[in-house]
């Protein structure tokens, strides 16, 4: 057994040792999110160098800036990444274009049957994988315990919006700094358009109907957007018109919100007692409903791809596998903790009894399996996505529509104008694009 393994480690370092000679002196560009996972990885990539001889130049960038960015250089074939971050929705759209490297032919080692389904599919074009997910998401409510038992009330594991609102005004403490409940109100498609579209599921909502004609002309949009607005005006946090995921997260970190409904990866974040003040009294519950047979939860990844324009696809390849590898989630399990791990990519994880144990570990599973992309809103819709539709107009639609929603919160427009706006700007890019 030991005569094996000293063969086995020998022909690895032989490996490692000539992909270093081979890709001496590279250097790939990553463009990426300033998401706590992304910025941690970028903590461990000079261990990658080591192994491989490449070096890794990173671009992070908030998540807006991101998309224009990498959506500029795809489309113009410009050439300043070798890798992207990119997400469900781009993903399939840019490989079925030919602006990916299909990534089908990662290594045995790699293991890509591992990846969950919900991930693979979502980041494939025709059975063909073009991404492959770092770490995957649904949304879940994250909230304070300590104060859902000062309030008097009980969290359900599967709570309706009238609770929520009714324990957000519960929970609101504003001498004390305290509000009741953080969501994303600012505009970008994937900021608060995605929370308010996931959200618009649950109510019975949707973009478009059957025929592709806009919807934000129907009660169950005006309700949805009439539901948010008075919540966030009751207890929300001032200027929650431009808060995305990160400004949330830290106002959840530092004690200012009693409950956060948000993507489920920060869950590592707000239960680390070296950044979350209130790490010990967290708790987790499915995303809001009404009844209606949707919950208020997204399925998203972040991922990794390559562009088509790249000269150095073997070099991003071997970046692409190592930063989504088994290996690296065991990687930051040693170094940090089990719950820092990325979660949300592969099977393997929620098999691993150490994770298991995690205790937001089986939620963040039970949101993920929830959403359905494929039937996301109670009555049938023509596209495919749960808090986006994976058309090719739909980012620069949806981003329109959202900047009128975050004036709506702002107080700068009533609900009824964003919403006969949103209708009106929907209408003519869809008409314009030949859909109706």
């Amino acid at each position: 057994m030991y005569l094996r393994r000293a063969v086995c480690a020998a022909s690895t370092l032989a490996l490692m040792a000539g992909s270093a000679a081979l890709a001496q002196d590279s250097t790939i560009t990553i463009a990426t999110v300033n998401n706590g996972d992304m910025i941690r990885m970028q903590g461990y990539t000079d261990q990658f160098t080591e192994e491989t001889g490449i070096a890794v130049e990173w671009v992070t960038l908030e998540e807006n800036v991101l998309r224009q960015r990498v959506t500029t250089d795809i489309t113009t074939n410009g050439g300043q990444f070798d890798i992207m971050t990119i997400g469900m929705y781009e993903t399939p759209i840019w490989g079925a274009n030919g602006w990916l490297v299909p990534l089908d032919d990662l290594s045995e080692e790699y293991d890509v049957d591992d990846i969950l389904p919900a991930m693979a599919n979502g980041l494939s074009h025709d059975g063909t994988l073009y991404a492959a997910p770092f770490y995957g998401e649904s949304s879940m409510i994250m909230y304070r315990t300590d104060l859902m038992e000062e309030a008097g009330l009980e969290m359900p594991e599967s709570p309706t919006w009238e609770f929520i609102r009714e324990a957000a005004a519960a929970m609101t403490d504003r001498e004390a700094d305290i509000n009741g409940i953080c969501l994303r109100g600012k505009a970008g498609w994937g900021e608060g358009g995605a929370f308010i579209t996931a959200m618009s599921n649950s109510f019975g909502a949707r973009w478009f109907d059957e025929e592709w004609n806009p919807q934000f002309d129907t009660e169950e949009w005006a309700n949805t957007l009439t539901f948010f607005k008075e919540m966030m005006d009751e207890s929300g946090p001032p200027g929650y018109a431009t808060n995305g995921f990160n400004e949330n997260l830290s106002l959840f970190q530092q004690g200012k919100c009693g409950m956060w409904i948000d993507a489920t990866v920060a869950a590592s974040f707000v239960t680390n007692p070296d950044e979350s003040e209130v790490a010990d009294s967290v708790g987790f519950a499915l995303a809001p409903n009404t009844g209606l047979g949707k919950n208020a939860n997204w399925l998203w990844a972040w991922a990794l791809g390559i562009p088509s324009g790249t000269d150095q696809v073997d070099e991003a390849k071997q970046f692409i596998e190592w930063a989504t590898s088994k290996e690296y989630i065991e990687l930051v399990a040693e170094n940090e903790g089990w719950a820092n791990v990325p979660p949300g990519a592969r099977t393997s994880l929620y098999e691993n009894p150490e994770y298991q144990s995690v205790p937001f570990a089986q939620m963040t599973l039970d949101s993920i399996n929830s959403a359905d992309p494929n039937n996301p809103t109670v009555d049938p819709v023509p596209y495919v996505g749960v808090q986006f539709a994976a058309i090719p107009e739909f980012a620069g639609i949806a981003t329109q529509v959202s900047q009128e929603f975050s004036a709506a919160y702002a107080g700068q427009q009533s609900v009824e104008e964003a919403l006969e706006k949103a209708q009106a700007i929907a209408t003519e890019e869809m008409e314009a694009a030949g859909y109706n």
